[in-house]
């Protein structure tokens, strides 16, 4: 192997790995809001159907109402009288929705459900929901939410808020729908992520252009080879059309020369 095809070799294999990077990027991402590190378990299934339909996700744990955690990143609001987070390297909670396609939020209590309502922050549910309204991003909560915290449920044994408070919840509920918050039942919860992702996807358009598709010879991968110029049998005035990003091989380049062909860049 001459230093050419060496050279052509690390830069296939770096190419590849950039492009595997770059999938996992342009893959749809949502992140799942859950109360406590035991609450993900009855989504296990669901978490391998989104993987199969080639969706991305995170969890996020919380720790109390103003902290949370998110893989080893320590997610905490900043309240009155804190300016220092714990973890100075984690985001903040109105931060998360940038990342993110989607927020699902198996269940909402009584006290979130006013702060969103009322538009204001202070636990970590809130801001994240208060975020990801204002960028307009996809929120789905669970409809058969109680309306009562987990650790609230244990801790005074019931599992439903008396009739006062529940007339109140469904009010708030309601707003929520007012503010564009989709209602689900936790077992739909991830088949209304997929069909709304999905159509979001077919939706946009695709960034080459017809007339590139039909009359000019293009070629879509990152690393232009010389193989793939020897394996054209039609060159449209004398025209390949590459996308903006793409290297093009030292022999490939050697065969450009060679057969007097030019090379054009589009978006």
């Amino acid at each position: 192997m001459d230093l050419r095809e060496t050279v052509e070799s690390i830069v296939r294999e770096i190419i590849q790995t950039i492009n595997k990077e770059r999938e996992q990027k342009a893959q749809p991402k949502v992140l799942f809001i859950f109360c406590d590190s035991t609450a993900h378990e009855a989504f296990r299934d669901d978490f391998i159907k989104l993987k199969n339909h080639g969706i991305c996700h995170d969890i996020l744990f919380l720790d109390g109402e103003t902290s949370s955690w998110l893989g080893i990143n320590h997610v905490e609001c900043q309240g009155a009288g804190k300016v220092i987070a714990t973890d100075e390297n984690a985001p903040a909670p109105i931060e998360l929705p940038k990342e993110y396609e989607g927020i699902v939020i198996p269940e909402i209590d009584l006290d979130n459900a006013f702060r969103v309502v009322s538009g204001m922050k202070g636990t970590i549910k809130a801001e994240i929901i208060f975020s990801a309204i204002m960028l307009k991003k996809l929120v789905i909560i669970g409809e058969d939410s109680p309306g009562i915290k987990r650790s609230d449920r244990r801790c005074l044994n019931t599992v439903s808020l008396p009739g006062p408070y529940q007339k109140r919840f469904q009010q708030y509920v309601q707003e929520m729908k007012g503010l564009g918050i989709r209602f689900r039942n936790q077992k739909g919860l991830i088949d209304t992520v997929i069909n709304r992702l999905k159509a979001e996807v077919s939706e946009k358009p695709n960034s080459l252009p017809g007339k590139f598709n039909n009359n000019h010879l293009t070629f879509g991968g990152k690393l232009l080879t010389a193989g793939w110029i020897q394996s054209q049998t039609d060159f449209p005035d004398q025209t390949i059309f590459l996308r903006k990003g793409a290297i093009v091989s030292p022999l490939a380049k050697d065969l450009l020369k060679e057969k007097g062909l030019t090379v054009q860049i589009f978006k």
